[in-house]
């Protein structure tokens, strides 16, 4: 599993001790050939060997060190299925359902002789305790299937933290605010940036003066408002949008990039589809002026009213003033 799966995914079950790395691996291939799905695994190590601070403190005034009762480095592999857009993904629900009721002969413990299944002894006494009419007799060793995030992307991929006060003043009063949209998607075509500058000491002296790293902003802003104006003109749906390092137009504003189909993929949205073709850049062949130049490609920006675009648009969420900010005001 890399960080392009997901986001959401279905945990269907884990693995553990001697042999469990084999299995996972026999387990997302009968998923994938027997199932139909996309199935990858993934490795976590627990290290519980060292001390924790418990509650309370000793007679030093010190917090009380205390120990796991079972100490010791632990490894477990799962084993997770699709890539889903959001947690309510019609299919992954759909999926998550068929998973549960599933009963792959990986994890056939009589077939096998034996299993590396998390808790596979435990879940089989579960089921032998429910009554004979449950209907979760029905289900496969893969009952206790959930949703969950692709643990290898960051946390603020899921909670995002909300917009600097000061992006969200410098934004203020622009007619065309992409703040305002009130959209969750929006398809950026155009990025103006100021001075990138590394030198510490440069850095100090334009804090103090503000004046050249001040002027190549406010040159972004501007070509950032003139390109959405003329957008708009043209009938596009175009907002801009300014932070402290640069200033972005973009087209469109959309609750979702698009619908799930069936193999667990998402179909772009017709309309986003429309304007990432109408804003792209345009393949042309370099000039074979040498050997080595010969069958090259470049790519021409689509300009308006003088102003380069970006060579690949890209659908990106429209971003969000922070909640605590707002209270706090």
């Amino acid at each position: 599993m890399t960080e392009a799966n997901g986001p959401w995914m279905i945990m269907a079950t884990t693995f553990s001790g001697e042999g469990a790395e084999d299995q996972a691996r026999e387990l997302v291939l009968e998923l994938r050939k027997r199932y139909k799905l996309e199935a990858y695994t993934h490795e976590m190590k627990f290290d519980f060997s060292d001390n924790v601070a418990g509650r309370g403190v000793d007679r030093y005034g010190q917090p009380i060190r205390m120990q796991y009762r079972r100490s010791g480095e632990f490894q477990e592999i799962a084993v997770l299925v699709g890539n889903y857009i959001s947690v309510e993904d019609r299919e992954a629900q759909r999926t998550l359902q068929k998973i549960k009721y599933m009963v792959p002969q990986t994890l056939d413990p009589e077939g096998r002789g034996q299993t590396t299944q998390a808790l596979a002894a435990l879940r089989k006494i579960q089921v032998a305790l429910l009554p004979d009419d449950d209907p979760r007799k029905e289900q496969g060793p893969m009952r206790k299937a959930f949703i969950t995030r692709n643990p290898l992307l960051p946390r603020d991929y899921f909670v995002p933290q909300g917009l600097d006060p000061l992006v969200v003043e410098m934004n203020k009063g622009v007619k065309h605010n992409l703040l305002d949209s009130g959209a969750k998607y929006t398809v950026k075509v155009a990025t103006f940036t100021g001075t990138v500058v590394l030198d510490q000491k440069k850095v100090q002296e334009y804090e103090e003066s503000g004046s050249r790293l001040q002027s190549k902003l406010d040159e972004a802003a501007e070509n950032a408002h003139r390109l959405t104006l003329a957008l708009r003109q043209k009938g596009y749906d175009a907002f801009e949008f300014h932070d402290r390092y640069a200033s972005i137009v973009t087209v469109g504003a959309f609750e979702n990039v698009g619908k799930p189909r069936l193999d667990g993929k998402t179909e772009i949205n017709p309309n986003i589809h429309a304007i990432m073709r109408a804003f792209a850049a345009t393949p042309i062949s370099a000039p074979a002026t040498t050997p080595a130049a010969a069958g090259q490609t470049g790519y021409k920006p689509k300009v308006v009213i003088g102003i380069p675009c970006d060579i690949q648009p890209q659908i990106v969420q429209v971003p969000q003033p922070s909640l605590s900010a707002a209270y706090a005001r």
